[in-house]
């Protein structure tokens, strides 16, 4: 079979899965690894260059560090220490000792083997996870808070555990040359990119801007990001680790949000690619002979990890708080892929346990699917004191809640952000002029470059939690694309557009906009209230009142 009959046969089936799946709440990822799983099953692959196909999956996972990069600012690890270091660090480094322990002891793996499986069960998943907690509206809660803590320790972990797993492959050189060799690798890679990240980036992302070539914006990003993990990968270091501190540095820039926004789907189908890769990796031979060690080894490590998530957080957290977090990140995952195949191919591990670990993996996913999206239900059944199950949203950014969002930050949206700011309505403009973000800027404005049609940058904005969106734009292509894409976050989300012609109503008519506001009509109104006080006033003034 031709490779493009694989590959559409790929799409076809992943389609399908995904939109079975969806009716029940799983997450599109589940369809993607049971896509590849179908696909190697039914389909001779075997002539194919799995090394290729490897290669191109890693860079879903790359471009997932760019975006968690983009979160990993300086202000956002003040503002989440606690979370990200005391949870963080207890949940990785206990888990990992307890996991190994049980491989060494229990079913008398060598320590090297122990280790690795105790580091890659102690990863959750990320990709998974964050979606989740995004589309349920509870990523800014408590327990939400604590989950993103939580997974953003755990990302970091992935990089000293790849190097380990280097560490203990290469026998040839002494752990202290090596350990040297990447401390200098590291200073070079990072100085490298702190100088062309605070002198070079911003200014060639600036002079890309004003362009106004959107695909050349993207195609910049994409540049950064890739160059980034070769730079990192020259030094002997992950893809990955190149890419997310390549985020890091971003993530200081105004330019974050938006390219968050256009970055997403560029990541999710590369992500799609990676599951769909790992998935074509099962041997169902080796499942089937081993299904009940796998269904027996899945509800162990599930009920391990939420045993020891619970038993950390209980001390700092209420109950059904500890709970949630708990269950959230019961599963193991993606990053111990990454793990897995790093491992077997330093011969780390044998195949029948690759395949057993693999198999765990992408059952622990369709359990978190099933259970994240019903945490309240489990929470209720678990602890029955329920006077805490309803939790206030907690937001990252105090400022950003019950506010308008105002899309657009020239003339007429600065003033808009002028009588909001007199009024003491909270508010945040989004602006894709970069001259027009610079001012607002320099006047104290909260305004942020980016394409107000982005549900992803939307979304950074807390749309959903805004009391309404005020678009202050002429373009009418612009408006309608803005209103759909709102509408279909939200559509009780109340919308007001400024229009300038009686047949915008008519052109606008099947978008449920929920108020309209004509400027000649408001400008005439003014007019006639003007001229009424200038007569009172000549008036007043004729019979010496003035």
């Amino acid at each position: 079979m031709d490779i493009l009959t694989i590959i559409v046969a790929t799409l076809f089936v992943s389609l399908i899965l995904s939109l079975i799946l969806k009716k029940i709440n799983i997450s599109p990822i589940v369809s993607y690894l049971f896509t590849g799983m179908i696909v190697a099953f039914f389909v001779d692959i075997a002539h194919l260059d799995k090394g290729h196909i490897s290669h191109i999956a890693e860079f879903g996972i790359v471009f997932l560090m760019f975006t968690i990069g983009l979160e990993f600012s300086l202000p956002h690890l003040r503002q989440m220490k606690k979370e990200v270091f005391v949870f963080g660090s207890l949940q990785v480094i206990l888990t990992t000792i307890i996991f190994t322990y049980i491989a060494h002891i229990l079913f008398h793996y060598d320590m090297k083997t122990s280790l690795i499986i105790g580091s890659a069960l102690t990863l959750s998943s990320t990709a998974i996870v964050l979606k989740t907690l995004n589309e349920n509206g509870d990523i800014h809660r408590p327990y939400g808070r604590n989950s993103v803590g939580i997974l953003i320790f755990q990302d970091l972990a992935v990089i000293p555990i790849l190097l380990m797993i280097t560490i203990l492959a290469d026998s040839s050189v002494s752990l202290e040359e090596m350990l040297l060799n990447t401390f200098y690798s590291a200073i070079i890679v990072g100085i490298i990119l702190f100088v062309i990240g605070k002198y070079i980036i911003e200014l060639f992302l600036a002079y890309v801007v004003d362009t106004k070539i959107e695909e050349l914006f993207i195609l910049s990003i994409i540049l950064i990001v890739l160059s980034s993990a070769l730079l990192a990968h020259s030094f002997g270091f992950s893809y990955s680790l190149g890419a997310f501190l390549a985020g890091m540095l971003i993530a200081e820039t105004k330019y974050k949000y938006q390219i968050e926004a256009d970055l997403v789907p560029f990541r999710d189908i590369l992500l799609g690619v990676f599951f769909i890769s790992v998935g074509m990796q099962v041997n169902f031979i080796t499942v089937i002979d081993n299904f009940f060690t796998i269904v027996g080894l899945t509800i162990i490590i599930l009920a391990m990890k939420v045993i020891i998530i619970f038993g950390i957080l209980q001390f700092f957290n209420k109950k059904s708080r500890a709970i949630k977090t708990a269950l959230a990140l019961a599963q193991v995952g993606e990053f111990s892929f990454a793990v897995l195949a790093l491992a077997s191919a330093n011969t780390l591990l044998d195949e029948q346990l690759n395949q057993i670990m693999i198999s765990v993996v992408i059952l622990s996913l369709l359990f978190t699917s099933l259970v994240i999206r019903h945490v309240r239900s489990f929470v209720k059944f678990f602890h029955k004191e329920t006077h805490d199950i309803i939790e206030e949203p907690l937001m990252e950014n105090a400022g950003i809640k019950d506010h308008i969002i105002v899309c657009g930050y020239s003339l007429l949206g600065q003033k808009i952000v002028k009588k909001l700011k007199e009024v003491g309505i909270n508010y945040v403009a989004i602006e894709h002029e970069r001259q027009h973000v610079k001012l607002g800027q320099e006047k104290g404005d909260i305004v942020f470059f980016g394409n107000a049609a982005s549900k992803t940058m939307l979304n950074s904005l807390f749309i959903k939690d805004a009391i309404g969106v005020i678009i202050a734009i002429d373009n009418d292509e612009k408006i309608r694309l803005i209103t759909q894409t709102i509408k279909n976050i939200d559509k009780n989300i109340p919308v007001t557009v400024k229009i300038s012609h009686e047949s915008q109503f008519n052109d606008f008519s099947d978008l449920k906009i929920d108020a309209f506001v004509h400027e000649y009509e408001l400008v005439a109104r003014r007019l006639i209230e003007k001229a009424t006080k200038c007569k009172l006033k000549k008036e007043e003034l004729l019979n010496g009142k003035l």
